[in-house]
């Protein structure tokens, strides 16, 4: 079991997908900076707002961990460019030191202008006993790696359904026949194959759902993970 520490967000983030974030918040500055500075990866997990951890939203159960390719800071900015890696389940949610900014304990520290106070004074804020100064969530996780590979048959599938929603956006964009086939058979030869993540790569692809992508992040397998993809792509399908 090893702590790590969580970005939570409204969002699902997959394995093997490369996404950007603008980090802003102070508890997530800290967060930066600790794993900047150590060299370690923390996890995003989705929010779950009706299980709060010291009144923040708190984690779903089910989340990935993140590797920072590439980092720059424009004034109280920080802006990274991130990569899904290992899947992994919460076992044990550690809370952050303080509450959220519209907690009473911070009226007084508010300045005219609304803007929230600097690091170092919420550091000072912490209530002794708290017994540490982590702004933000992290938790006792338990990983999953990935070492099975995609087989020939999950692939066909995979490729079918990459290969059906690519057309179908293609004739909304009204994108010539030979184009878009060609586009078609580069992004299909791209994103599926033998690899592991070829799942979650179509996933990432075609589902603009949270839930849904949340629901195949927790599947245990490549094959419950698919038979999940082939479902949710139905379900959408059937509402339009």
């Amino acid at each position: 079991m090893e702590v790590l520490p969580l970005f939570v967000l409204p969002m699902v983030l997959m394995p093997g997908e490369v996404q950007e974030l603008r980090v802003f918040e102070p508890r997530y500055r800290q967060m930066l900076d600790d794993c900047l500075l150590d060299g370690k990866n923390f996890g995003l997990v989705m929010n779950d707002s009706f299980e709060p951890t010291n009144s923040w939203d708190g984690p779903r159960q089910h989340g990935c961990e993140v590797e920072i390719l590439h980092h720059e800071t424009k004034g109280s900015n920080h802006f990274i460019q991130i990569v899904g890696r290992r899947k992994f389940t919460i076992r044990k949610v550690i809370a952050p030191a303080l509450p959220p900014m519209n907690d009473p304990m911070f009226e007084s520290h508010i300045e005219e202008d609304g803007l929230f106070p600097d690091l170092q004074t919420l550091l000072e804020l912490i209530p002794e006993g708290v017994g540490h100064s982590k702004l933000y969530i992290s938790g006792e996780v338990e990983y999953h790696p990935h070492n099975d590979s995609t087989s020939i048959e999950l692939q066909e599938i995979l490729k079918d359904i990459l290969n059906h929603v690519l057309t179908r956006i293609g004739a909304l964009l009204r994108i010539e026949e030979d184009v878009l086939e060609q586009w078609i058979q580069e992004r299909v030869g791209n994103s599926v194959n033998e690899s592991p993540y070829s799942a979650y790569t179509v996933a990432a692809l075609v589902l603009n759902e949270l839930e849904a992508k949340q629901q195949i992040l927790a599947c245990d397998t490549i094959e419950e993970a698919v038979e999940e993809l082939v479902h949710h792509v139905s379900m959408v399908e059937e509402e339009e």
